[in-house]
């Protein structure tokens, strides 16, 4: 066994088997733009290293990834770095594409808060692995963002229920998925219990992806599932025209109402076309559609305000931009 410890990042080889290990607790994992560059370095390295056949990564303390360091992001844009804060999302897209393209079988081990960035680097893989009290989310709408990391694409290409309607949905409103949504829409490909998480990647090197079966739990009952019609039927065209359509659910219309409380309007909007126009791309040009569009909310004050109302003073009183009409954002999308 080889290990190679950085401030963030820990990689080390078991077997045939290379485990990275993301290291900021403290921040929730969050992914600094170190810590992209050094995953983006490992996986081209093993990549290419015969000695290597899988690739497993999981996080430090409780919780797998909470994002992009969206904190840094903003302090970027408030102090006229917006070219770097460009940067810091194009690297972090092309990592989140070589993961989907990866030759090898990429697992993730998902335990706690796996939100934003974090499914970047968890869901594109070959097997997602969720602990039972494991939850995922895309919140970026109460940041005055878009919804990115390549989730754009494949929220609407789940498996278990491919839907433009549904990735519109859970792109919009941040739903928080739980362990057995995972499995039901085919986001996750096992569920084990949060005990077994420890030590299941040197499992995994020592015993191979069989065990994955063994130690999977049966999936349990879906909340989610239970508003799919209503998803499929309302969940369509632009933001205006959903949250117009949305009074022929009452019951519905207040779910989306309580999780969109503290929504950017800008960034419902914006998310909207972005998810109408990756609905006929592949992940490739999604991703571009993504940065291109982020470029241009990163630059609105709707971000720099959100991001402080949610990460930095955590007092949730965000004041917003009025809605805008969609032809800016449309103006970008390819």
């Amino acid at each position: 066994m080889s290990t190679h410890e950085s401030p963030q990042v820990i990689t080390q080889v078991v077997e045939r088997t290379g485990i990275i290990t993301l290291d900021r607790p403290k921040a929730l994992n969050s992914l600094s733009y170190d810590m992209i560059t050094q995953l983006a370095d490992i996986l081209g390295q093993w990549r290419d290293d015969d000695a290597i056949e899988q690739v497993v990564i999981r996080s430090a303390g409780k919780h797998f990834c909470s994002g992009g360091d969206v904190k840094a992001a903003r302090e970027g844009i408030l102090s006229g770095n917006a070219d770097h804060v460009d940067r810091y999302f194009e690297e972090e897209y092309a990592l989140n594409l070589d993961i989907a393209r990866y030759p090898k079988p990429y697992i993730a081990l998902v335990g706690g808060v796996d939100m934003g960035g974090g499914l970047g680097v968890s869901a594109h893989g070959s097997h997602m692995v969720v602990s039972e009290e494991a939850f995922a989310s895309m919140p970026e709408m109460n940041i005055g963002f878009v919804t990115d990391v390549g989730m754009s694409w494949l929220l609407q290409n789940l498996p278990g229920h491919p839907s433009q309607a549904l990735g519109a949905f859970l792109a919009l409103t941040g739903y928080r998925l739980t362990a057995d949504d995972m499995l039901a829409t085919g986001l996750a490909t096992h569920k084990v219990a949060a005990e077994t998480l420890e030590g299941l990647a040197e499992r995994i090197a020592t015993e191979g992806l069989g065990v994955l079966d063994e130690v999977a739990l049966e999936p349990g009952p879906s909340a989610l599932e239970q508003w799919y019609e209503p998803i499929d039927a309302l969940f369509d065209g632009p933001w205006a025209d959903i949250s117009a359509r949305l009074g022929e659910n009452p019951e519905f219309a207040e779910l989306v109402g309580e999780l969109t409380a503290q929504a950017s309007p800008s960034a419902l909007v914006a998310a909207a076309e972005l998810i109408r126009v990756n609905a006929n791309r592949d992940l490739e040009a999604a991703l571009r559609n993504e940065l291109a569009l982020g470029s241009v909310l990163t630059r609105e004050p709707d971000f720099a305000e959100g991001v402080r109302a949610v990460l930095v003073d955590k007092s949730r009183d965000a004041s917003f931009a009025p809605q805008p009409e969609p032809d800016r954002y449309r103006a970008v999308l390819r």
